[in-house]
């Protein structure tokens, strides 16, 4: 007989399928009196156990049972568990509520009728694919009060394949395969959390633990025979599989020797998050699951589920609409740009099922180009069509935007783009969705981060590379005249380039044509409502030939502190009333934190370049200048300069954003640029008369 830890036997009894009424009662009530301590802190529930158990069968096909029970600790916390959510797919999985339990604190325990769980369309935005979610109405809650859940659930997390009343629509797509990503992080204190894997013994199974320490164990079962029902049970708990071997007389069932693996993990306390920071999911610690060899297979497989669907079939309509596109136009980059940004300002953004097929596969061209719509794979896949009309080689391509793809293959997707190949060989990333509005080919707010193409043959993961800080410039040069009386009037033009144009850009296209010239108006009179400004030129939104480019008219009365013979002034540009999210988002990087424990980011690398000359009266001279400024250390700098020659006062600053994403340990440099930017732009320039 097998000895196990104490907590391996609790696991054990936490993974159980459907628990025995009166003894996991009991266990219950054990637990949640002893739940508790000064690890939790002041949090509003505390997740007694969080147990999954998943039954792998040689399909793919995933039958899971989630076991859960959450304590209240505070009204907060009560008015939170009112309300049990799960989400599903119906083209891809389903969910069976088996047992909601309440547990009060007089000792009680009430079991939730059927009729208060409720199946509805789920709430959606921009993309309507048919999600479901399955509503418990757990009803008032008082402190001390516990909730149980059991769920069932069989399938997978994106929708493919057929509409069959069997269970072959639930077999994941790339069939035979099994994958998951299991958080061991979490919002609320979790005292134990436990997942569990029941695989094929001859279906072998990478993984690995991410970001911290995961306690694990394994187990080998042989074949085995037990009697079950010949029938499929809507729970799947005894339904029998393409695997069971049913003897004819006995009833019996030979079922091929499974292995168990199982990880765990206690006392779980909230993540502390910064701001800034990475996603959680690049820092706090996760486990990644695959049988899936490695990330060739998966490309060889996204191509050739694409290529068979007929993905990409130019027929009369596209291929007369590309024509039409190119006509006239000879260069290679002309002919990708023009199909680019026609797909990407055409093509509106919203998500429709085709049904069969939705989730991994992308729309056919043709259906895009009828429907002028899609997401962002069907825009990727319009853009793939169009690049093959128009004679080049083009295929989709997954990624991830917003965080890591590790090495393990698990679908650690969110976003599609296109790939082409250029006359030299190159593959070269096109993206659709993020460049409405853009100059660039591909968003550079997408640089560091990972990518697979579809293409034949399959490939690995890779990265898009770093966008120097030179290709998304905002530069502001300002000439200005000081009155005697303190006024200043002058001239600013703001020139940006890159994603620093897309934001400029942005910020227009969020309002009405009407008040375009409003925009940095508007901003300017945050700043000094006693000024008088106007527009003397502006960059058409439309017009993505050039780089955007606004210049403003201005006088401010009272700009400068007189005090006497004493003059205080300030830069404009520094003391920037440009300071919103659209122009200088960096400002807004809280630097409150000496030290980071996580990595940190931005929306993308950026040059910000300041120029000014402030003539002043013949009457005024420098008695007080700030020094130089001089913050030079990769993977940020801030350089400045004040300087008089005569009348005339000269600023010029740098600073200088190479990167997107950061590590925790550049931070110290990141942040001593940026609070030298802010420091000097709270310097007074002292002159006297």
């Amino acid at each position: 007989m097998h000895r196990y830890p104490t907590f391996i036997l609790t696991v054990l009894l936490l993974c159980i399928t459907v628990p025995a009424s009166w003894a996991q009662q009991d266990v219950n009530r054990a637990r949640l009196a002893a739940a508790g301590g000064a690890w939790i802190g002041t949090a509003d529930v505390l997740v007694v156990y969080d147990s999954t158990s998943v039954d792998v069968q040689e399909s793919g096909l995933s039958y899971v049972h989630m076991h859960k029970l959450t304590k209240v600790l505070t009204a907060k916390g009560a008015m939170s568990l009112r309300t049990v959510v799960f989400d599903y797919d119906p083209l891809s999985a389903a969910v069976e509520l088996l047992l909601v339990r309440i547990y009060r604190a007089d000792g009680s325990v009430e079991v939730v009728a059927a009729d208060r769980v409720h199946d509805y369309p789920a709430p959606a935005r921009a993309i309507y694919w048919g999600a479901r979610q399955k509503l418990v109405d757990i009803g008032r809650l008082e402190v001390g009060d516990a909730v149980e859940t059991v769920a069932f659930r069989k399938g997978f997390t994106y929708a493919l394949l057929g509409s069959e009343e069997d269970d072959s629509r639930f077999v994941p797509p790339m069939r035979g395969h099994f994958y998951d990503i299991v958080e061991f992080w979490s919002a609320v204190p979790v005292a134990e959390k436990v997942y569990r894997v029941f695989m094929p013994a001859d279906k072998p199974l990478q993984y690995e633990v991410y970001n911290g320490e995961v306690a694990s164990y394994i187990h080998f079962h042989p074949q085995h025979q037990h009697r079950v029902k010949v029938a499929v049970n809507p729970t799947g708990a005894q339904a029998l599989t393409s695997e069971d071997a049913l003897h004819p007389t006995s009833g019996m069932v030979t079922r091929p020797g499974k292995v168990t693996y199982c990880w765990y993990k206690r006392n779980i306390t909230p993540l502390r998050r910064e701001s800034d920071m990475v996603d959680p999911s690049d820092v706090a610690p996760k486990l990644l699951l695959s049988t899936s060899p490695d990330w060739y297979a998966k490309a060889v497989w996204f191509h050739g589920v694409n290529e068979d669907f007929g993905s990409f079939a130019v027929t009369p309509e596209v291929q007369a609409q590309t024509d039409k596109l190119l006509h006239g136009v000879s260069g290679e980059q002309e002919k990708i740009a023009v199909l680019n940004h026609w797909v990407a300002e055409e093509i509106r953004y919203s998500g429709i099922s085709m049904g069969q097929g939705e989730g991994y596969t992308l729309h056919t061209g043709q259906m895009t180009y009828l429907d002028r719509c899609g997401v962002c794979k069907d825009k990727a896949g319009m853009l793939v069509t169009m690049l093959r009309a128009a004679g080049f080689e083009s295929y989709p391509a997954m990624t991830m935007a917003g965080s890591r793809i590790d090495r393990i293959p698990a679908d650690q997707f969110n976003h599609s783009v296109a790939a082409v190949k250029l006359s030299t060989g190159e593959w070269m990333l096109l993206d659709p969705t993020w460049i409405p509005g853009v100059r660039e080919m591909w968003s550079s707010a997408e640089q560091q981060q990972e990518f697979l193409l579809g293409i034949p043959g399959g490939a690995d993961v890779m990265s898009t590379p770093v966008s120097p800080a030179e290709n998304h410039y905002w530069k502001a040069v300002n000439h200005a005249t000081l009155a005697e009386d303190g006024s200043l009037e002058g001239t600013v033009t703001i020139e940006a380039e890159g994603q620093s144009d897309s934001m400029l850009r942005r910020a227009f296209a969020r309002s009405y044509r009407s008040s375009w010239e409003d925009q940095f108006t508007t901003l300017f009179l945050r700043k000094f409502p006693q000024a008088t400004v106007g527009v003397s030129a502006m960059t058409r939104i439309e017009d993505l030939s050039v780089p955007f480019s606004i210049t403003l008219t201005y006088r401010i009365p009272a700009y400068a502190t007189i005090d006497g013979k004493k003059v205080l002034l300030r830069s404009l540009l520094l003391d920037t009333p440009f300071d919103d999210s659209f122009n200088a988002a960096e400002l807004g990087i809280a630097t409150a934190l000496e030290k980071r424990d996580y990595g940190f980011r931005t929306r993308c690398s950026k040059l910000v370049r300041l120029d000014e000359t402030i003539t002043l009266p013949a009457s005024l001279r420098a008695e007080r200048l700030p020094d130089r400024v001089q913050h030079i250390a990769a993977p940020a700098s801030f350089i400045a300069a004040v300087t008089m020659e005569g009348n005339a006062l000269s600023i010029s600053a740098e600073h200088r954003l190479e990167k997107r994403l950061y590590e925790a340990a550049e931070w110290p440099a990141f942040r001593a640029a940026l609070l030298a930017r802010k420091e000097l732009s709270s310097t007074p320039i002292i002159l006297s008369r």
